[in-house]
C-alpha cells in the first residue's frame, strides 16, 4: 500500500507535468490521423456503374496506370471546331454573320473528321459514360459534356480496378462498364497500398523536375517494381518505395536502395534506352515527359500528401484575359484560345527539344510569341519556359476568339498577329 501512496503522491505531485505530456501525445495522434486521412484524398475515387445495373464504389484505377485525381485523362475530340469556319471565311467578303453558330455549349461537332486532342486532370472529371464503339461522354464539373473518341488513346477501353468497399479488388471490362462518376475521396479511406512515386528528376541541359513520377509511363505507385538483370545475369525486381536514387550509366542504371546497397542493371526498359520516358507531374504548372537520352538521375523522397483532394479540383469558369495586338490594340474578354481550347482546365501542349509538356491552362499567366516556332510562357509561379514544336505555341495555332461580353459575337485575332496574351 505504501508503494502504491508512493506513486499516488508522486502523480499529484507531478500532474501538470503528466497533463502536458498526456495532451501532448493525443495531440500527436491526431496529427497522424489526419496526415493519413489527407494523404489518403490524392486517390481516384468514385463509383462504376455496369451494364447489368450492378454497382461498386471505391478507390479507382484506371488499367494499371492512372490512380490518382492529378493523372490526366486523354482522348480526342470528335469533329472539328466550329470557330475554325470563321478562321476559313473571315477574311472573306460577304461573311455570313447570321448563320454561324456561337454557342460555346456546341463548339464541337461531330460532322467533321480532323481530331484535336482533349486533356484534363481526373479531377476535373464529374462522370465518363461508355457510349460504345470508342466513343465516350465524358461530363465536367460545371456540367458540359464533351463526346470523346478514344481512337489512338488507351483511356478509352482500359479495365478498370475498383477497390470495392466491401468485395475488396475488382477488375471490370472497359465493355461491361456503362458510367464512372466520381466522387470525393473519403477521409476514412484506408489505403494499404505505398503512397505515389514521387521524386526530384535531374536532366541533361533541361532541368530539374520535383513532382509526382510515372516511370516508364506507367508506374507510379510505391508498390509497382523496377525490373532489371545485374551484370552476372540474375533477374531483380523491386518496388519502388525501396529505391533511392536511379541513375542512367552506359547501357543501363545504377540503383541504389534505401538499405544502402548498390546495383548495376540492365536488360530492361525500366533501366535501359528503351524506357518509354518518364513523366513527372509537376504542382503549378503540369506534366513533363523527359525521354531517356535527356534524363540523368532520380532521387526519391517521401511525399507529404498523395496529391490534391477532389474537391480542391475547381468548377471550370472558362478562359479569360487580355489580348494584345502588335498593333498595341488591347481586347479583353472570354478567349478561346486556338480556336480550340475554352477552359483553364484543358492544356496547353508543346515541346522544349524532344522533352514534351503538358502545362495546365490555369497555371499559364501569359503567353509570348517569339517567333513563328516559338512561344514564351509565363506560369503563375514566375517560371518561364521557352516552348515550341507544337501548335499551341508556334505559327500553325489558328488564332484567339475574343468575347468581350455575352452578347458580343467575338472578335477574330491571327496568330501572327499577337503580342501577348495575359490570363485573369
Amino acid at each position: 500500500m505504501k508503494s502504491g501512496n508512493h506513486v499516488y503522491r508522486w502523480m499529484m505531485k507531478n500532474k501538470r507535468i503528466i497533463l502536458l505530456v498526456v495532451g501532448n501525445v493525443i495531440a500527436f495522434l491526431i496529427v497522424l490521423q489526419e496526415l493519413k486521412a489527407q494523404n489518403a484524398q490524392g486517390y481516384m475515387y468514385g463509383k462504376v456503374t455496369t451494364v447489368d445495373r450492378k454497382v461498386y464504389q471505391g478507390r479507382l484505377r484506371w488499367g494499371n496506370e492512372e490512380a490518382f485525381w492529378h493523372n490526366y485523362f486523354n482522348a480526342a475530340k470528335t469533329g472539328e471546331s466550329k470557330h475554325a469556319e470563321y478562321r476559313q471565311r473571315s477574311s472573306s467578303k460577304g461573311f455570313d454573320w447570321e448563320n454561324f453558330n456561337w454557342d460555346f455549349s456546341s463548339i464541337w461537332s461531330d460532322n467533321i473528321s480532323s481530331r484535336h486532342q482533349f486533356t484534363c486532370q481526373f479531377g476535373d472529371i464529374k462522370s465518363i459514360e461508355n457510349v460504345k464503339r470508342g466513343y465516350v461522354d465524358l461530363t465536367l464539373k460545371n456540367g458540359l459534356t464533351y463526346h470523346l473518341s478514344g481512337q489512338g488513346y488507351n483511356d478509352v477501353g482500359a479495365e478498370i480496378q475498383v477497390y470495392d468497399d466491401e468485395l475488396g479488388k475488382l477488375g471490370i471490362d472497359w465493355d461491361r462498364i456503362e458510367r464512372v462518376d466520381f466522387m470525393a475521396t473519403p477521409k476514412s479511406l484506408n489505403v494499404k497500398e505505398a503512397a505515389p512515386i514521387y521524386g526530384k528528376v535531374e536532366t541533361l541541359r533541361k532541368g530539374t523536375f520535383v513532382g509526382y513520377v510515372q516511370w516508364d509511363h506507367d508506374e507510379r505507385v510505391g508498390d509497382d517494381k523496377l525490373d532489371g538483370d545485374t551484370e552476372d545475369g540474375a533477374d531483380v525486381s523491386f518496388a519502388f518505395n525501396q529505391i533511392k536514387s536511379i541513375s542512367r550509366y552506359r547501357n543501363g542504371s545504377d540503383v541504389e536502395l534505401k538499405s544502402g546497397r548498390k546495383l548495376y542493371l540492365v536488360g530492361s526498359n525500366d533501366v535501359n534506352s528503351e524506357n518509354r520516358g518518364i513523366i513527372v507531374d509537376v504542382p503549378g504548372m503540369g506534366r513533363v515527359d523527359i525521354p531517356w537520352k535527356y534524363f540523368e538521375q532520380v532521387t526519391f523522397e517521401t511525399p507529404t500528401t498523395s496529391g490534391n483532394s477532389y474537391t480542391s479540383y475547381a468548377t471550370p469558369k472558362g478562359l479569360f484575359g487580355k489580348v494584345v495586338t502588335l498593333r498595341n490594340e488591347e481586347i479583353k474578354g472570354k478567349i478561346i484560345y486556338d480556336l480550340d481550347e475554352e477552359w483553364e482546365i484543358e492544356t496547353l501542349d508543346a515541346k522544349d527539344d524532344d522533352v514534351e509538356y503538358e502545362v495546365t491552362l490555369r497555371h499559364v499567366k501569359r503567353i509570348i510569341p517569339r517567333n513563328y516556332a516559338y512561344s514564351q510562357v509565363e506560369l503563375r509561379s514566375g517560371e518561364m519556359l521557352l516552348l515550341g514544336d507544337a501548335r499551341d505555341v508556334d505559327n500553325h495555332n489558328d488564332g484567339l476568339l475574343i468575347f468581350e461580353s455575352r452578347d458580343d459575337r467575338g472578335r477574330y485575332v491571327k496568330w501572327e498577329d499577337i503580342a501577348e496574351i495575359i490570363f485573369d
